[in-house]
């Protein structure tokens, strides 16, 4: 007998094993039931067994596994059967018909450009044009404008006459305007960017070009140049501007740091920049100056009394403590070197380097790279790129400038007490022999002349005329004040210090006399 859970089962949930069961068997009386209902019963049952064959089936099958199996033959038959079927119902590539593009003559080509819409780059070529109607009249001249005012800005590296020209002022009054002006300043000192209001008057009948009418600029900080056209022609009008030059003071304590406390007092960053430069070489920032220090900066400024100002150079750097100086530096000289008030500069002690670069060859015997011998190298070279630098290591007299055989183009300086120094091989000396040069001055530049193997600098220190080590000297360098300029410069240093910090901010307008009101009243002095 079958189980329960072994029958197969129909679609309305009956076994169907029970529906076989009811078949009598051959040679039995046939069933009153109707031969239709036994086909609907028979497919019933094909169906699920077919169902149930294709439920006990995997045709999604993993192709890497079990290959050569029957199931992976069927996997494979389902791959070939999709790409097939996928294959067949791709569209095709055949053309289809579309009606032909209406044909735009020149009438439709306009209609469609009016509606346009076009950027300005590309002439906006857009709108409809309209004719004109009866009532227009044409005119037989339009009107221009009586004057025209235009701002022009001269250029880096432009002539005054060109910028003229550009702004649409003619040939002829831009020349004769740059000779006007070339007459009290030269053209070539007024600064790029100066702005210049031109006003062009009315042309002339049949005329194109509008003449000159006036033009105004700002010439140099304290003149104003105007040129105007009146009966006689173009005439040129200076307007000078008053110009304080009071120095600007600046004084305050040193809190957590100079930089900080000296732009807190409204000191210029520029001002306080070469400050700081100018005490470090006489007093170290890190230990020298403390909190509560008072700071001391004066430099050069200029004010128009139109409100522009010019911050200028510094003058002089001061550090107190305690109401004590501790430095008192003052800008003098046309090299810009600071000197103290007793007028001596900084000095540096140690070996001064003649040129930015390597020692290749020091001092003592050795074999000549030319000669192909062995002999003294009375000096050191370092090693420079082509064309640097070579310095004085100190003040000097030029004793030789020139050519010096195998030394190639050679300077040598007398530094007094009984040194001197030497510099060979340059590719170009830049001192005269009998000239004077100070510590740190250019006296040439790196080369390779006389017997040099490529661009270095044979440097040679000489003690009463013997060659010594120049590794072994070391050099003190300090500038002073000539005895002659001493009075001078000391003067000067008093009279910036009589400055009053915040001076150069007072107004520049005319003060207005006081007039002393009469005591009384004013009924009682007509009574009188």
């Amino acid at each position: 007998m079958f189980k329960p859970r072994d029958l197969a089962q129909d679609d309305y949930g009956a076994p169907l094993g029970a529906a076989i069961a009811l078949v009598p068997p051959m040679g039995a009386a046939a069933s009153p039931a109707k031969p239709r209902s036994r086909l609907l019963q028979r497919i019933k049952a094909r169906h699920a067994a077919a169902r149930t064959a294709l439920d006990s089936s995997d045709w999604a099958v993993d192709l890497a596994e079990d290959i050569g199996s029957a199931d992976w033959f069927r996997g494979l038959a389902t791959m070939v059967a999709l790409g097939a079927l996928a294959v067949s119902m791709a569209p095709s590539d055949v053309l289809l018909p579309t009606a032909p593009a209406t044909a735009i003559d020149a009438v439709a080509r306009d209609e469609f450009r009016s509606q346009m819409i076009q950027p300005i780059a590309l002439g906006s070529d857009s709108g409809r044009r309209m004719g004109a109607g009866p009532a227009v009249v044409p005119l037989t001249s339009a009107p221009q404008r009586t004057a025209v005012q235009v701002t022009a800005t001269l250029g880096q590296g432009d002539s005054f006459a060109r910028m003229l020209e550009r702004a649409g002022v003619g040939a002829g009054d831009a020349a004769q305007v740059e000779r006007m002006i070339a007459g009290v300043v030269s053209p070539a000192t007024i600064a790029p960017g100066t702005r210049v209001d031109i006003t062009l008057g009315q042309p002339a009948d049949g005329e194109s070009l509008r003449p000159l009418a006036k033009l105004a600029f700002r010439a140099r900080f304290d003149l104003d140049l105007s040129v105007e056209r009146g009966s006689s022609g173009l005439a040129l009008s200076q307007h000078p501007i008053r110009i304080d030059t009071t120095p600007l003071r600046i004084r305050g304590t040193v809190g957590a740091g100079i930089y900080r406390s000296a732009r807190a007092a409204g000191a210029p960053i520029e001002a306080i920049q070469q400050y700081l430069q100018v005490i470090d070489q006489h007093l170290s920032l890190d230990t020298e100056v403390a909190p509560g220090d008072t700071f001391d900066i004066i430099v050069a400024y200029r004010r128009s009394a139109s409100g522009e100002t010019q911050v200028g150079e510094l003058l002089y750097a001061g550090l107190e403590r305690g109401g004590r100086p501790q430095a008192q530096l003052l800008r003098w000289g046309g090299d810009g070197q600071f000197f103290e008030a007793s007028g001596m500069g900084a000095q540096r002690t140690g070996l001064i380097m003649p040129v930015v670069g390597r020692i290749t060859s020091s001092f003592g015997a050795r074999r000549h790279p030319i000669l192909g011998y062995t002999r003294m190298h009375a000096g050191i070279d370092f090693g420079a790129g082509y064309g640097s630098p070579i310095y004085a290591v100190g003040d000097a007299m030029v004793d030789f400038s020139g050519w010096h055989g195998g030394h190639g183009n050679y300077v040598r300086l007398n530094h007094g007490g009984g040194y001197g120094t030497g510099y060979a091989h340059m590719s170009r000396i830049a001192v005269s022999s009998g000239s004077r040069v100070r510590a740190g001055q250019v006296i040439g530049y790196v080369g390779s002349t006389g017997l040099s193997t490529g661009p270095h600098l044979h440097y040679e220190l000489y003690k009463n005329g013997r060659p010594v080590n120049p590794l072994s000297v070391r050099f003190t360098v300090s500038q002073q004040v000539d005895a002659a300029e001493l009075a001078a410069f000391k003067k000067k240093l008093a009279d910036l210090k009589q400055v009053a910090p915040g001076a150069a901010t007072a107004s520049l307008a005319p003060r207005q006399a006081v007039i002393a009101s009469a005591s009384g009243r004013e009924i009682d002095r007509l009574g009188d």
